[in-house]
């Protein structure tokens, strides 16, 4: 691993004991219907990337096969606890969402939220969650993103020149552009609250 990406995962690594807390009011106001929406969609055998410290678990219905990556030992020792207070059985792997260690072909699903906006390879990422995905098979996301609004992609390109080497955190992507240069059909896609979060549903061609 990259010094770079050391530190990154260094840094969520801290952040990791007091994340949900300090996460909290964010979740609940602007997020918890998006990660509904994401994993309401979820069928047959799931992988969740960068699954966190395990927000999405208990939105996930209980017939899917669950498998979940990140590549903070830390935040995954948290959503181990998570998915035990939850009573789901999840398998867990330490793995970087741009390195998946699973064949190709392997998962109906795969899920990202608000996770794409702080890996150092964004279209890496999203060409490793189509390889691991069998054809036909659902990608779903959802995410912070540049806002349809001219003002608040201004505050959000301020806010990326710290966010950016602190965290690795970026407010001005938007996978869907990405996406377009992919093997994929879209089927949903909504954007919310000015546009600065968007949700988006695709196939695997």
């Amino acid at each position: 691993m990259k010094r770079s990406a050391r530190a990154l995962v260094e840094y969520w690594d801290r952040r990791a004991p007091s994340y949900d807390t300090k996460m909290a009011g964010v979740d609940r106001r602007f997020l918890a219907d998006s990660r509904r929406w994401v994993c309401g969609r979820t069928r047959g055998a799931t992988l969740e990337v960068a699954v966190g410290t395990g927000a999405n678990l208990r939105h996930y219905p209980r017939n899917v096969e669950l498998t979940a990556v990140d590549w903070s030992p830390a935040m995954l020792d948290i959503a181990r606890q998570q998915a035990n207070q939850d009573g789901r059985t999840v398998t867990f792997h330490h793995a970087d969402a741009g390195a998946l260690p699973f064949p190709a072909g392997t998962f109906d699903t795969v899920v990202c939220t608000f996770s794409l906006c702080c890996v150092p390879d964004e279209r890496a990422a999203l060409v490793e969650a189509l390889r691991v995905l069998r054809p036909g098979g659902s990608l779903l996301l959802a995410d912070h993103v540049a806002s349809s609004s001219w003002w608040l992609r201004a505050v959000q390109r301020a806010a990326e020149l710290a966010s950016g080497p602190l965290q690795g955190e970026h407010y001005t992507r938007r996978p869907v552009t990405t996406l377009a240069g992919l093997a994929i059909t879209f089927e949903e896609s909504e954007r919310l609250t000015l546009g600065a979060i968007e949700r988006v549903h695709a196939r695997k061609s």
